[in-house]
């Protein structure tokens, strides 16, 4: 799971994917829609001018990590986000299988095949080194804690190899009899996607030092034979004729290496934020991208093609500002880039991708002013104030857990992270609520709400500029309520991840009614993170209309009337 970020192709995805989506829509609070209106929707009334669509559409893929080719000449694609792995047909990019949590699968950041066609993975987020056999029975060869990342077989006599990255870092041989794994390595400085060479060693890449290493796996001796790679640089792996290549993430390079004397050549140049790559049987090269999504196949004389295209990958936050025209700029937090389109086309108009310290991986967005909050739980506990104009993070706010969304109220910060809701005053720090697992939040004037995902419920925490103690229930027996957002009638939506609707709240009886349902949102939990794991953003525009991140669709929702 490594990333940085890309140009994408999807522009030309979006004019194809931007179509009405049925949902059941019940009532949209949106500009214009007054009283009358308002009660003919609660009543199950079509109200004039009342749509829903995908405003912009991204990758049918939640990021592409390992690639390995099966027996069957079909390409396998690993999925951490997606907690899939993805059968594809390499000669039309058209998905076969997806096999994801439902059959045993988690998380699977790598992957490879055993002679006997058994499939195996690394689950990043759990830890597990899982496998289905031919038969397609489902077993746990071993757990050697979260962060196990690359995996490879030795197949002149079967022995298996996985490293862990990021979160742990060793270098292990994992039997299949029920022997203890044997540690080979510890400290590899998280060594990534690796592959023996036809000289029986293993080489790897040592992706923030930015060398490929020749590790002799009986002993542990490792010596680097080539260096000056752009870091990050995540996979390595030998084509057929025994030629080794190289990925370089920051610069889209893909390089061949020679193992003798360390020289580099460029093969050829993709797009930013690549991978991972594998060879078919024939020596056709494929690459993944994890930001986007994307896989190609590279050609010999450095040319490629798209097998299947990119864009959002796991759209979570999302918020609205006006341009100086009142045209609505609508932002996405999608997990490794941030991504603002045109509220009233869909067209994506720019992006930036994670570069720390300028830009952490965003998992969630507020509108802060003429400026954005930017929240990142990846790579530790960050909110950032971004200024979209000019591309640049204003101030950075550290020292939190894992924050799932964070907004402006009355000047302070306010962030919901692990187990409580936490008030910044210039730095100084106060819990406004303990709740299970926080979820969105939602300001207006000196009153600010909060959902609890795992409780269910929606609770004002500040009112009228008076903490509650304890905080007041306005809504309950949610289904997962994640993004959070005042109406423009002043009532609260709020994201139901557990039902795929956005749901509207009467703050003056606590009435819960729906908007739309249908919608493909609430990927799960289970993530190298606290849940949300991917977060279900909602927020309304100057103009009434409501964006929804739809995020197991890689979709971006709008709700509202024609302009």
């Amino acid at each position: 799971m490594k990333k940085l970020i890309v140009l994408s192709l999807l522009q030309v995805v979006m004019k194809s994917a931007v179509k009405t989506l049925i949902v059941s829509l019940i009532v949209i609070l949106t500009a214009g829609c007054g009283g009358k209106a308002l009660n003919k929707a609660l009543s199950g009334d079509t109200v004039k001018g009342v749509k829903a669509k995908v405003l912009a559409a991204g990758s049918p893929i939640h990021g592409a990590n390992g690639l390995y080719f099966g027996p069957d000449g079909n390409l396998y694609i690993g999925s951490v986000f997606g907690r899939e792995i993805i059968k594809m047909n390499p000669n039309t990019g058209k998905i076969l299988d997806r096999i994801g949590p439902e059959r045993g699968v988690e998380s699977p950041d790598d992957l490879t095949f055993g002679k006997d066609g058994s499939l195996y993975w690394t689950a990043i987020a759990t830890g597990e080194v899982g496998k289905i056999g031919p038969d397609g029975k489902k077993s746990t060869v071993a757990n050697l804690g979260k962060g196990v990342n690359p995996i490879t077989i030795k197949h002149d006599d079967g022995r298996m190899f996985v490293g862990q990255a990021f979160f742990a870092d060793s270098l292990f041989e994992v039997y299949e009899d029920g022997r203890q794994p044997r540690l080979i390595l510890e400290k590899t400085n998280s060594i990534n996607a690796f592959d023996f060479g036809p000289d029986g060693y293993l080489y790897a890449p040592s992706p923030m030092r930015g060398l490929v290493v020749r590790i002799n796996v009986e002993n542990g001796q490792t010596i680097t034979i080539a260096s000056g790679l752009t870091i990050p640089s995540y996979a390595v792996k030998f084509s057929p004729s025994g030629q080794l290549f190289a990925l370089e993430q920051p610069t889209g390079k893909v390089l061949k290496i020679n193992i003798q004397t360390g020289q580099k050549e460029v093969y050829a140049v993709l797009e930013r934020g690549l991978d991972n790559l594998a060879f078919n049987s024939e020596g056709r090269l494929f690459v993944s991208n994890a930001e986007e999504g994307t896989v190609v196949e590279v050609f010999p004389n450095g040319t490629h093609k798209v097998v299947s295209p990119g864009g959002m990958i796991a759209p979570a936050g999302v918020a609205v500002l006006s341009d100086d025209k009142g045209d609505e700029r609508v932002y996405v937090a999608d997990t490794w880039m941030f991504r603002e389109y045109d509220g009233r086309t869909g067209r994506q108009e720019s992006y930036v991708h994670y570069a720390i310290p300028k830009l952490f991986p965003p998992h969630a967005v507020s509108a802060d002013g003429r400026n954005l909050l930017v929240v990142s739980r990846i790579f530790g506990g960050v909110v950032q104030v971004w200024d979209p104009e000019k591309r640049e993070t204003v101030a950075t706010h550290r020292g939190f857990s894992y924050p799932s969304t964070a907004v402006r109220f009355q000047g302070d910060l306010v962030v919901a992270d692990v187990g409580k809701v936490i008030r910044d005053t210039s730095g100084k720090r106060v819990t406004l609520a303990e709740l299970a697992v926080p979820g969105g939040l939602a300001t207006q004037g000196d009153n600010l709400w909060a959902a609890d995902r795992a409780k269910g419920t929606v609770l004002q925490l500040i009112s009228g500029g008076t903490t509650l103690t304890p905080p007041r229930v306005v809504a309950m027996d949610l289904a997962s309520p994640e993004g959070l957002a005042v109406g423009r009638d002043g009532n609260l939506l709020v994201v139901e991840a557990g039902t795929g609707s956005l749901r509207h709240i009467d703050l003056a009886n606590g009435a819960v009614t729906t908007v739309a349902s249908g919608l493909k949102l609430g990927v799960g939990a289970e993530a190298p993170t606290p849940p949300p794991g991917v977060f279900s953003g909602v927020a309304v525009g100057p103009s009434g209309a409501i964006y929804v991140t739809g995020n197991k669709a890689n979709v971006l929702y709008k709700i509202g009337y024609s302009r």
